[in-house]
């Protein structure tokens, strides 16, 4: 990220927040939030940003649309522990999309405390269709929600470019 461009702490503009407390459940044998809990947590976090987005589709009726998305790619970077009690900010973007098959979110977790980011993921998406598990072009739907917003594709453009330096 170009370091003058700043949004409040977030990677990127107008972020999608989903909320979470961390419990004693999400803990491992080392006294931290498990590995595996940041990607359930995201998950969590990518249905809530659907929900907000779509509350006259919700996620239940899916099968009825007969298209899905599905991750073909994950990238993950774990940058702090977190504990149980821990109140954690999920933040969303819908950073590419091809508008008919493949789609990129990414995510940015902070503790909601200090600020600070414990994780950041990138999920590389396909479109498909429910039966078959076949590639197929996104629905109307699927489109409209997997458009990058205007805000987003310029820090993303000039963060591509700050990287060229």
């Amino acid at each position: 990220m170009n370091k003058a461009m700043t949004f409040d702490g977030w990677d990127l503009p107008s972020p999608f927040i989903h909320h979470l407390t961390a419990n004693k459940a999400d803990e491992d044998e080392f006294g931290h939030v498990n590995n595996s809990r940041y990607l359930a947590w995201a998950d969590e976090a990518a249905w809530a940003h659907w929900d907000h987005c779509f509350p006259e589709h919700p996620r239940t009726e899916f099968v009825k649309y007969e298209h899905g998305m599905a991750i073909i790619r994950s990238e993950c970077d774990y940058l702090g522990q977190t504990h149980a009690g821990d109140e954690i900010d999920c933040a969303v973007w819908i950073t590419a999309s091809d508008g008919r098959l493949r789609a990129e979110r990414r995510y940015q977790f902070r503790r909601a405390a200090t600020g600070e980011t414990v994780f950041r993921a990138v999920t590389k998406l396909i479109c498909f269709k429910l039966q078959s598990g076949r590639p197929t072009r996104m629905n109307d739907t699927l489109k409209k929600h997997y458009q990058v917003l205007p805000e987003v594709a310029d820090a993303l453009m000039t963060e591509s470019l700050g990287s060229a330096d």
